[in-house]
C-alpha cells in the first residue's frame, strides 16, 4: 500500500503528515524513531485535500485559533492501543490525564506500562493528543517529538493538570 504525504513547517520542528485514501494515518516527527509508525512507501503529494486540510487546522492550532480537529482519522495498531489512542482523543484540550487515568478509562487499571507503551506509538501526534499524557507526579515523561516539544505543545494550550495526585508543576 502506498501512502501519501505532505511535510509542514511547526513550532515543534518539521512534521510529516501521511494519508491513506481519505484518512489521515500519521504525523511524524523530524527525529522520528525508525519503525515506531510502520507505513508502507510515501509519496509526495502537497495538494492531496486531506494533507491540506490537515495542514490548514495544525497551522490554526499553532496559532492559537483551534482547539479541536475535525479529521477523519485511520489508527493502524492493536485493539488495546486502539483503545488508548480514543482515549487521548477525550482529553480536553488545556488538560492533562496520568497514564494510570488512562488505564482507568479504558477500564483496565493495572495496563499502566502498557498504556505508556501505545502512547508511544500513537501514529496521530498532537491530533490524538498522547502530549497530554504525563506521569502521575505531574511531571512530564517520554515523548516521540521530545520533551521540549511537548512542553511547548502543553504550553500553548496553556495546560492544567486534572486529578487526584497530580501537581501543577509540569515543567519543574
Amino acid at each position: 500500500m502506498t501512502y501519501t504525504c505532505t511535510s509542514l513547517a511547526s513550532p515543534v520542528g518539521e512534521l510529516k503528515l501521511v494519508a491513506n485514501g481519505s484518512r489521515l494515518v500519521a504525523i511524524l516527527w523530524e527525529n522520528d524513531k525508525p519503525g515506531r509508525v510502520r507505513l508502507g512507501p510515501l509519496v509526495e503529494a502537497p495538494d492531496n485535500p486531506v494533507l491540506m486540510r490537515a495542514a490548514g487546522q495544525l497551522r490554526e492550532y499553532f496559532a492559537g485559533a483551534r482547539q479541536r480537529f475535525d479529521l477523519e482519522l485511520d489508527f493502524s495498531g492493536t485493539e488495546f492501543q486502539k483503545k488508548v489512542w480514543a482515549a487521548l482523543l477525550t482529553i480536553p484540550f488545556g488538560e492533562t490525564r496520568s497514564y494510570s487515568q488512562i488505564a482507568e478509562q479504558i477500564g483496565n487499571p493495572s495496563a499502566v506500562r502498557a498504556v505508556g507503551a501505545a502512547n508511544g506509538k500513537n501514529p496521530i501526534s498532537i491530533i490524538a493528543p498522547c502530549h497530554r499524557v504525563i506521569g502521575a507526579s505531574g511531571k512530564l515523561t517520554g515523548f516521540a517529538g521530545g520533551l521540549e516539544a511537548k512542553a511547548l505543545l502543553l504550553t500553548l494550550e496553556g495546560a492544567q493538570c486534572v486529578g487526584a495526585g497530580m501537581t501543577a508543576d509540569l515543567f519543574g
